[in-house]
């Protein structure tokens, strides 16, 4: 069995390799997305096929959405090429479940994949018509922190940040340079209202975002490039937002075991690749179940339903309180004692020290003893009931 849409189409077969198949119409939402597209996502990786990708999926099965979404690619492009392409952007999403078991599911909610390259004039005109249609209504991001980042450990800017500076928008090579570029597109086809919204693991990721989007849009209004006109538009919160959110779903590389797994129930070209980026990634992602995204509720041009999908909508001050509860609290300082004192006892894989009755009496006490007394309590989420599904 080939993961392709023809391959899909032998619903009987997937479905006796126990693989749940997209039950909306994959080819209309397809034309829906091309002729008016409503979200576009930077980083085409495993957390948003794993996750992003399958909210929305959620959304169309439900008939709650009738557009998928387009993903982009900024830095890797062996992804969209390699990874998206030959599978008609369908993605094995493989789910481990805490008791050992697997589920798997097709998701098909990726309308296109597409190389966000100014150097490639048929896939920048493909961004400018996405992005000059009114009805865009989201761009976000899982770029990793350092994605967002334009100076050098000595304050100057990178290199290629200069360059774009100095060569203007129509030259931007930098994923905050093309973002910059294409709200520009936005600005002179219309100004239409867009939510810019970060989706990655950092802490204020909405504010980074915007400070690095705004340090080379007003970097081109000092060269000349742009009006302060287009900087009322980004600075417009009637116009243009910056969400912050938290998010947290781990999503490890491609296992070998999953692979194994796959191919002996004769699912084909499941061998990972390495990218010429060195990204190891591959047709299928394997991902844990538990998962959560909490979003400022800060959208001009109207959004999607993501609540439906399982998506915490809510206010800035929410989305602060959720993520110091989990960094400072509930997960992060457990993962890091467990691993470093992993490291030092000799295990791998963190299954393995969760066997250990030590390191497991270590982080509860972290937790449940030290954690909880003096933990940001969102409202939204329960800490402890997070620390148990932690563990």
């Amino acid at each position: 069995m080939k993961l392709s849409y023809a391959g899909i189409q032998d619903r009987r077969a997937w479905e006796e390799a126990g693989v749940r198949l997209p039950s909306f119409d994959w080819k209309a939402m397809r034309a829906e997305t091309e002729e008016h597209p409503t979200w576009v996502h930077f980083g085409a990786g495993n957390i948003f096929r794993g996750f992003i990708a399958a909210l929305q999926q959620r959304l169309l099965n439900e008939g709650l959405a009738d557009r998928g979404i387009i993903a982009a690619d900024t830095f890797d492009y062996d992804i969209i090429d390699k990874i998206y392409t030959p599978y008609d952007n369908l993605t094995m999403n493989v789910t481990l479940n805490p008791d050992g078991t697997t589920s798997r599911e097709i998701i098909g909610s990726v309308a296109e994949g597409l190389r966000a390259n100014s150097a490639d004039a048929v896939m920048m005109a493909r961004f400018k018509q996405i992005f000059t249609d009114p009805s865009l209504q989201m761009i976000s991001f899982t770029i990793t922190e350092k994605g967002y980042a334009l100076y050098r450990p000595d304050g100057s800017l990178m290199p290629v940040v200069q360059a774009d500076i100095d060569e203007g928008p129509t030259h931007a090579r930098h994923a905050m340079s093309m973002v910059a570029s294409l709200l520009l597109e936005r600005f002179q086809n219309g100004a239409y209202p867009l939510a810019v919204v970060s989706m990655d693991n950092c802490s204020h990721n909405g504010e980074k975002l915007q400070t690095s989007v705004m340090t080379v849009a007003k970097a081109w209004l000092e060269k000349g490039f742009v009006g302060q006109d287009f900087i009322d538009y980004l600075s417009d919160e009637t116009k243009i937002t910056f969400p912050w959110s938290m998010i947290d779903k781990i999503t490890p590389r491609p296992h070998k075991i999953v692979e194994e797994q796959l191919v002996k129930d004769n699912i084909e070209d499941m061998e990972p690749i390495v990218t010429s980026k060195n990204t190891f990634i591959a047709a299928f992602v394997n991902a844990e179940r538990p998962q959560y995204l909490v979003v400022e509720d800060k959208f001009p041009n109207g959004r999607p339903p993501l609540e439906k999908a399982g998506v915490y909508m809510t206010d800035r001050d929410t989305v602060n309180k959720t993520e110091r509860m989990k960094v400072t609290t509930c997960l992060n300082p457990l993962h890091t004692a467990m691993s470093v004192y992993g490291c030092m006892l000799g295990y791998t894989l963190i299954c393995d020290e969760m066997k250990d009755a030590d390191i497991v009496a270590l982080i509860k006490r972290l937790g449940y003893v030290e954690g909880l007394p003096v933990v940001v309590n969102p409202g939204i989420l329960e800490p402890k009931a997070f620390i148990d599904e932690v563990v």
